[in-house]
């Protein structure tokens, strides 16, 4: 934030630069000075002979909004206490400027309008977290867009994600995508839902969105998917957005709803993200917040789909109406929320490993643990997505090549139409050894140095290793020698961990959870082998 040079002429409204962003929209950057027009757009009065200079950066749907209230303010600029000021105003995503000032960029503006208070925290530098100046100027409450056939269950937001196909916005770099996790989080104050139902929604979407090649970023293309015939997509997005879709696309199918538990809303805070004169760029703030806030900005503010800072309903019956209100998200729940998302949106290098010893053979209910197993595992198979890298094996003592306790079925590969086939074409030709005994231990060990030869960077590397027993290889290692063994294969920034799960009362927990920890994993017992769909989910999450 500089001042002007005591020569520099009258104010103006012009183009100064083009922004090219990653997303790959161009976007003008303007300034709005605060002294009688040389360019006639501005109307006249005494000229401030020494402008404030201030560096804003906006969300690009409130930049028109921004530009007005700046243009209004620069034409009482000098007069009646009104400050004089000249803003350049630069549209970027907020994420981008969210990890630009966190990184110390030299291009850190001086105020700061983010479509959401979410980015604030995560603009914390080091130092010091920008401090927001006005709480709002605009709201727009986050709504569920789609077909009407696809709007079944509306009582909650885990609901109406589970019941159909959700096209999220990328939640790392988009507001709508994270308050769509978060809304689901903050909701269950209300359902009191269930880790475990809500990572049945949660991970296989983090799965098949975060396994993209490129993430969702444009909105206006996801509506347009959700309308086309047949289509079973719905939208997380912001009420604004989608009122601007309808009046774009006036014969568009579309219907936005709101869950009856309620919903988030984007809040457009003014943030002072200035180094140095902060008091300069919090007045700044402030006397623009003025001009937004004003009744003579309502109507446009309206026209343009934002509610006004008490989420009063939009006009002429456009939106959602009135709205219930979840409670707003921690800072750290915020930082949970999207450091989980980026967990589990990993791509999965893994090598499964079940048990054929002869207890698999044993009844429970009308089928054995072996046919509930492969049942459990060709669920578990949809779970992953096609890029996900999966392979088989079986083990029970001396089963394998020169009477090892495993024997290798189909190679670690991605998740191809054929690879699946393959894996649910091994199982289903598997049956439990007759007398063939658990060898856990040495199968373990094997396990890990394969997936270690084969180590993936950019995905999780881990064993599934399904067992309804303990260890009972009389000519296996101690299971300390195995803990020992195990540790000994650790490289802390090459991680294969075991992902333990047991099944049925003689599943060994404690030596399962050993195990697993040897290798920084953990272990899961069910002791119903129906449950095992429960377990595939939260051996997902504790990748």
């Amino acid at each position: 934030m500089t001042r002007s040079n005591n020569n520099r002429r009258s104010v103006y409204i012009t183009a100064i630069g083009l922004l090219v962003l990653s997303l790959g929209a161009v976007f003008v950057v303007r300034s709005f000075g605060s002294s009688s027009g040389a360019d006639g757009l501005l109307a006249g009065g005494k000229a401030c002979e020494d402008p404030t200079q201030i560096q804003l950066a906006t969300t690009p749907e409130m930049q028109s909004a921004l530009e007005a209230a700046a243009k209004s303010l620069a034409a009482k600029g000098g007069k009646d206490g009104n400050p004089c000021l000249q803003f350049t105003i630069s549209p970027a995503p907020s994420a981008q400027i969210a990890r630009d000032v966190a990184h110390g960029a030299d291009t850190r503006p001086d105020l700061w309008v983010p479509d959401s208070s979410l980015w604030v925290a995560q603009a914390d530098d080091g130092e010091s977290v920008p401090s927001i100046a006005v709480a709002s100027i605009a709201t727009s409450p986050m709504v569920l867009v789609g077909r009407r056939s696809n709007f079944g269950d509306t009582s909650s937001w885990l609901r109406l994600l589970a019941g159909s196909e959700p096209a999220l916005l990328d939640p790392l770099n988009t507001s709508p995508g994270a308050l769509a996790l978060l809304a689901v989080q903050m909701e269950r104050q209300k359902t009191s839902a269930a880790d475990g139902q809500v990572a049945q929604v949660v991970v296989p979407l983090a799965q098949r969105l975060g396994s993209m090649a490129k993430p969702y970023t444009d909105v206006n293309a996801l509506f347009g998917r959700a309308d086309q015939d047949g289509s079973t997509t719905v939208v997380p997005a912001s009420e604004q957005s989608f009122v601007k879709y309808q009046e774009d696309h006036p014969d568009a199918q579309l219907r936005a709803v709101l869950p009856a538990t309620g919903t988030l809303s984007l809040d457009y805070p003014i943030v002072v993200t200035a180094k140095s004169d902060t008091e300069q760029a919090d007045d700044a703030a402030k006397a623009l917040a003025g001009e937004l806030l004003s009744d003579g900005a309502a109507q446009s503010r309206d026209q343009a789909g934002f509610r006004d800072t008490t989420m009063s309903p939009l006009s002429g019956g456009r939106g959602v109406g009135d709205v219930t209100q979840l409670s707003k998200p921690t800072s750290a729940a915020i930082d949970t929320t999207l450091q989980n998302w980026t967990r589990l949106s990993l791509s999965t290098h893994s090598l499964a490993v079940i048990d054929v010893s002869g207890s698999m053979a044993e009844k429970v209910g009308n089928k054995t643990r072996w046919q509930l197993t492969v049942e459990a595992a060709a669920g578990g198979l949809k779970l992953f997505p096609d890029t996900a890298q999966l392979g088989l094996w079986t083990f029970s003592t001396t089963i394998g090549t020169d009477k090892a306790d495993y024997k290798p079925l189909v190679p670690i590969a991605p998740l191809s139409k054929n690879q699946r086939a393959k894996i649910i074409g091994q199982l289903s030709t598997q049956h439990p050894i007759a007398g063939g005994g658990t060898g856990l231990y040495d199968t373990a060990i094997a396990a890990v140095r394969t997936v270690r030869q084969d180590y993936k960077s950019n995905a999780v590397n881990t064993i599934l290793l399904f067992t309804d027993g303990k260890n009972d290889d009389p000519g296996s290692p101690t299971l300390q020698q195995a803990v020992q063994t195990l540790q000994g294969l650790q490289d802390p920034s090459r991680p294969v961990r075991i992902i333990a799960l047991g099944m049925g009362p003689e599943a060994n927990a404690d030596e399962l959870s050993t195990l697993a920890q040897a290798t920084g994993g953990q272990a899961y017992v069910a002791r119903n082998p129906s449950d095992l769909k429960n377990v595939f989910i939260d051996a997902l999450q504790s990748r």
